[in-house]
Parts: C-alpha cells; structure tokens; sequence
C-alpha cells in the first residue's frame, strides 16, 4: 500500500492512513524482537519477513527495470525452497543448520532436528498415504511423543496425507504461483503481494507448520488470493458485459 502511494498508483485515502501504515510497519518489526529483544526472537518469522522482503524489492527494482520475472523462474524459486524443505527433514536440518547459527540457534535448531528423527518413522510406514487427513495428532499421539506438531510443514503433511499430499499442495503453491504472475500484467501490487505471501509460507514452513491445512493464517491468506484474482473478476465481468 505504501509503495502503490509512493509511486502515485494508490486511491486517495483517509489523510492519517500512511501514518497509521507506517505504525504498524515499525510494529511489526519491534514484535519480530522477540520477548524483551531477546535470542528468544522467532528465527524462523524473521528469516520468512526477511525472504518476502528481498523478492519484494526484486520484483519492484525489476519493473522499474521495465521488466517483470518470468514464471518459470517464480516456479523454480518456490519449487527449491519446497524441495529444500522436504530435504532438510530426512538429513537431520543439516541443511539450515548455517542459517540456524546465523540466528544464534544450537545444532538441532532448538531441538527441532530431534522432532523430525522421532517422527520419521512413522511417516516411513505411511510413505505414499499418510495417516490420514487430520488423523495424527490425537491426544494419545501428542502424549507420547509430548509435542502437538512437528515444527515442519512439509513433515506435517507428510504425516498426515504422505508422498500424495506434498504432490498436491506443491501443485496448489506453483499453480498460485503462475496466477500471481499473470496479476502482475493487470495489477502488479496486488500481484507482488501474493508473490510475496507465497514465498514466505514456503519458508516459514521449513521451520514451523502452518501449509498442512486451510484454516492457518498463511494458507488461507493464499487461498484467498487465488480465489480472488482481480484478472479472474475482469474477465467475468468482461463476459457478462458481452
């Protein structure tokens, strides 16, 4: 909203809105300190905020450009960070152990690497089905293993829907992904959002769980983009009007 201002491209508004945005901007960033500002700040929403903001400049500093990225690269961008995802579950998190450090984390990213080993087995006997939409985490699973989730989105849905459900919800994330390019051509901030917003789920999912069902914040901001597109009620209006 403030650079669709900036650039001349917004609406007029309530006079008191850039500063009531701005507020809220230096809040966010005060919040992602943490309790007191301390190491026990989210590493994981402070590496996602951090992604969203590098393609949000790349996108912007692009159209300056007069350019806009392709969507194979999009694709490509959110296929890696999925794959990583999945990867960094089965080799132990020594893949993001370097971003771990960086963030003055300890080796099993605050025992996060111990989670994924005790749950590993179990996806190992549902590999391709799961056990179930929803079906894992009961009171007697949460008992034993004295945790509610798996602090991975990937190995969430691993648990829950298998090898079939990680196909479905990537086709889901790429095929939002090509829809949030096409928006860029009709409404490019309207379009980098969601871009933006599909990159930081995919993130944020490497390292807490929020992709493993459509009533988490992330997810269902995403769904709401792509059953929202301002091309997709273009054309149907462009329709009736014919």
């Amino acid at each position: 909203s403030l650079l669709r201002r900036w650039k001349g491209g917004g609406a007029s508004v309530w006079k008191y809105q850039t500063h009531a945005e701005i507020f809220i901007l230096l809040l966010t960033f005060y919040l992602l300190g943490g309790p007191s500002h301390s190491l026990f700040y989210s590493a994981t929403a402070t590496y996602a905020f951090a992604m969203g903001l590098i393609i949000c400049g790349c996108l912007f500093f692009l159209r300056r450009s007069g350019k806009i990225i392709g969507a194979g690269s999009l694709v490509a961008i959110t296929s890696i960070i999925i794959v990583f995802g999945v990867v960094s579950i089965f080799i132990g998190g020594s893949s993001i152990k370097f971003f771990a450090s960086s963030a003055g984390r300890d080796a099993t990213l605050t025992g996060r690497t111990q989670v994924w080993a005790s749950l590993l087995p179990v996806v190992s006997r549902n590999l391709v089905v799961g056990t179930g939409f929803g079906g894992f985490w009961t009171s007697r699973t949460r008992d034993y293993f004295r945790i509610s989730e798996a602090h991975n989105g990937y190995l969430e849905i691993l648990l829950g829907l298998g090898l079939i459900g990680i196909l479905l919800i990537s086709i889901f994330l790429l095929s939002s992904c090509r829809k949030a390019h096409q928006e860029l051509s009709s409404d490019f901030y309207w379009g980098l959002l969601w871009i933006c917003y599909i990159i930081v789920s995919a993130v944020h999912n490497i390292g807490e769980s929020s992709i493993d069902t459509f009533t988490s914040h992330l997810t269902a901001v995403i769904l709401f983009f792509t059953v929202s597109s301002t091309k997709l009620f273009r054309a149907e209006s462009d329709s009736h009007t014919a």
